[in-house]
């Protein structure tokens, strides 16, 4: 494959099921590939996370992933500008963005963004059903923590590696 981003491909984004080939699955991050293998379809049987993938339509061959959970964020963890404009609860409802990752044969080539636009649709058809005011994320470095910015994500007061995207902002977004 040439420098062609996954916009000239034909692919799927569907929940990890049993026909999806994990095998050869390489991010260049060993957890993040470890999880892919042998965590996240026991998570998805646990109903602690659910896990969607991206392949090559016609190919079960896994070149990404992302993970879905519910979660509950502390409000004093917030920038004070969102606190005036909620509730007074001590914790309010989020969705995280567990992992995000990419094979790295199809790094550079949109395929992350891709799953985050693909995580964002998810969460706002699940936010229309149940109350959740945001989509957390751990980001696990600088280099990941600038991904999500520059797609309108915002540090938590108590780690800059921990973003969030309110919903809010998620509404007014073209998807």
């Amino acid at each position: 494959m040439t420098n062609k981003d996954v916009r000239s491909l034909e692919y799927v984004i569907s929940p990890l099921g049993k026909k999806h080939n994990k095998s050869t699955f390489s991010c260049g991050v060993e957890v993040l590939d470890l999880y892919l293998k042998t965590q996240a379809s026991q998570d998805i049987k646990k109903n602690v996370a659910m896990a969607y993938v991206i392949s090559q339509k016609n190919s079960e061959q896994v070149i990404g992933y992302y993970t879905l959970s519910s979660m509950s964020i502390f409000t004093g963890d917030l920038p004070v500008e969102y606190i005036k404009k909620l509730p007074r609860y001590p914790t309010l409802p989020g969705i995280r963005l567990g992992r995000l990752a990419v094979d790295e044969y199809f790094q550079g080539k949109k395929t992350g963004l891709y799953l985050l636009m693909d995580a964002i649709k998810r969460s706002l058809a699940i936010s229309k059903q149940i109350g959740v005011m945001a989509m957390i994320v751990d980001a696990k470095d600088e280099k990941a923590a600038a991904f999500y910015k520059q797609y309108g994500f915002i540090a938590l007061l108590d780690n800059r590696h921990k973003l969030f995207l309110p919903f809010s902002t998620i509404k007014h977004l073209s998807l």
